[in-house]
């Protein structure tokens, strides 16, 4: 995309809205809730770390019955500062989950959380829908390649650096613009390779301080023009509980008033740790717009 798209003010955008998942088209239309499923010891929100049988179904039936339309399995933790954990460590955790999970809700839709392309491939065999890669494809030199062969959706997420290093990385000339073309770059390289079904994550809290967090919030429906529906990922985030200076856990109330503008800005996901917080902002939302 040139940078006169990117830059263009009062142009409106076609937003795609619908995704082929298995040969169905699935409509966003609507906005909906990804329920965050974290198979990892050391999450920043320890309420999310979920490892034992029983309490990954209990907790997936919990995101189900509250009105989740996507199960976001992750088994790496992608917090600043985060610990290393070999391929296969991570395999294991994310099939084990999805080939649980999959067997108590067979119709759910189930997007893998990881930015390493062959758990990405395990995951999608063993029973994922949707890839979600926190790093759009910097860590990975493979992802777009494997994306493509499995034919699957991809969250794309604007990330620089690794998870160790990104809070280093937050220098921009212009944050909308830099991101915008950044992102841009990446859905040319994917549509070149035969990936139609995009969804498109500013990436809140990666290589982005907290007043740049909030800009962007302010200003994420011009991300709209790249094309492709916006997820945000906001739920109790540093940019949330550090502005209130309050804890990772107190940080609902912050998370479902952020959800909010995000929403009246255009995204056509919520990720979340509550779902049946975001699934209620989601209907006050319709109601306001109806």
């Amino acid at each position: 995309m040139s940078k006169e798209f990117l830059s263009a003010k009062d142009k409106l955008f076609e937003v795609k809205s619908t995704l082929n998942i298995s040969g169905n088209l699935v409509n966003l239309d609507e906005p909906q809730v990804m329920g965050i499923l974290n198979i990892t010891p050391d999450s920043f929100y320890a309420e999310s770390r979920v490892n034992q049988e029983t309490a990954i179904i209990k907790k997936a039936q919990q995101m189900v019955e509250a009105g989740a339309f996507i199960l976001d399995i992750g088994g790496y933790s992608t917090r600043p500062g985060a610990d290393d954990i070999s391929e296969k460590e991570e395999t294991k955790r994310v099939t084990d989950a999805i080939n649980l999970v999959r067997s108590k809700f067979p119709e759910i839709l189930i997007s893998v959380d990881t930015f390493r392309s062959s758990v990405a491939k395990h995951a999608i065999e063993a029973g994922a829908n949707i890839i979600n890669d926190v790093s759009g494809g910097n860590l990975d030199s493979n992802m777009f390649e494997t994306v493509a062969q499995l034919k699957v959706p991809y969250i794309l997420m604007h990330m620089r650096g690794t998870p160790q290093n990104m809070k280093s990385l937050n220098q921009y000339d212009d944050l909308l613009i830099d991101i915008g073309k950044e992102l841009a770059i990446k859905c040319n390289e994917l549509k070149q390779k035969g990936v139609a079904d995009i969804i498109i994550d500013p990436g809140f809290g990666f290589a982005k301080s907290i007043p740049q967090n909030y800009e962007l919030l302010q200003k994420l429906s011009y991300l709209k023009r790249l094309g492709y529906p916006l997820l945000a990922g906001l739920s109790r985030k540093s940019m949330i509980y550090k502005t209130l200076n309050i804890e990772p856990q107190d940080a609902l109330n912050g998370t479902t008033a952020l959800n909010m503008i995000a929403l009246q800005n255009g995204a056509s996901l919520l990720r979340v740790h509550d779902v049946k917080e975001a699934h209620e902002t989601i209907k006050l939302f319709k109601a306001l717009n109806t």
